[in-house]
This record gives structure tokens, C-alpha cells and sequence, in this order.
């Protein structure tokens, strides 16, 4: 009787151990679930940053006025005979020293 209530012991603990510290412990899997939330959210990010640049993208191959848009708006263009004007908030202005 002795011997196998031993047993049993040595089985809980060695059981034990495996729930608690071996691989695909309990701990284990807490962080992985936790790794795997936070690529869920990387991921999400990702793909809407991706929609966004895919938008962008068939909006530059549609035609000719979206590319035009952006170099008026990014590079400062504009057209032959068009006059460029300016306009500076008070705290943009550059002071005269």
C-alpha cells in the first residue's frame, strides 16, 4: 500500500511539473495566446494601411488628375499661365530680423 500511494505521489508531481513549467505548460500557452493577440492587432493595422495604399494605387492608374493632384499638393507644381499664391497663417510668417 505503501509503494503505490509513493507512486501516486511521484506521478502527481511529475504530472505537476509538465502542467506548470514543460513544454506547453499553462504559462506557455498564457503567453502565446498574449503573442497571439498582438499580431492580431499588428495585423489588422497592416491590412488597413494596405487598403489605404491600395486606394491610392488604382487612384494613380485610373487617370491622369490624381496624379496631377499630388504633384500640385506634394511638389508645389502648377500650370503653364496659373499664378501661385501663398497664404501664411500669423505664426508661419517669417519674422524680419
Amino acid at each position: 500500500m505503501r509503494w503505490v500511494l509513493s507512486a501516486l505521489l511521484v506521478l502527481l508531481l511529475v504530472l505537476q511539473y509538465r502542467l506548470w513549467f514543460a513544454e506547453g505548460s499553462l504559462a506557455e500557452q498564457h503567453r502565446l495566446e498574449q503573442q497571439v493577440q498582438e499580431q492580431s492587432l499588428i495585423n489588422h493595422e497592416l491590412r488597413e494601411r494596405n487598403a489605404v495604399l491600395e486606394r491610392e494605387v488604382l487612384e494613380l492608374q485610373g487617370g491622369n488628375e490624381s496624379v496631377e493632384q499630388r504633384a500640385r499638393e506634394q511638389l508645389g507644381l502648377i500650370r503653364e499661365g496659373e499664378v501661385f499664391y501663398q497664404v501664411l497663417d500669423k505664426k508661419q510668417r517669417p519674422t524680419r530680423d
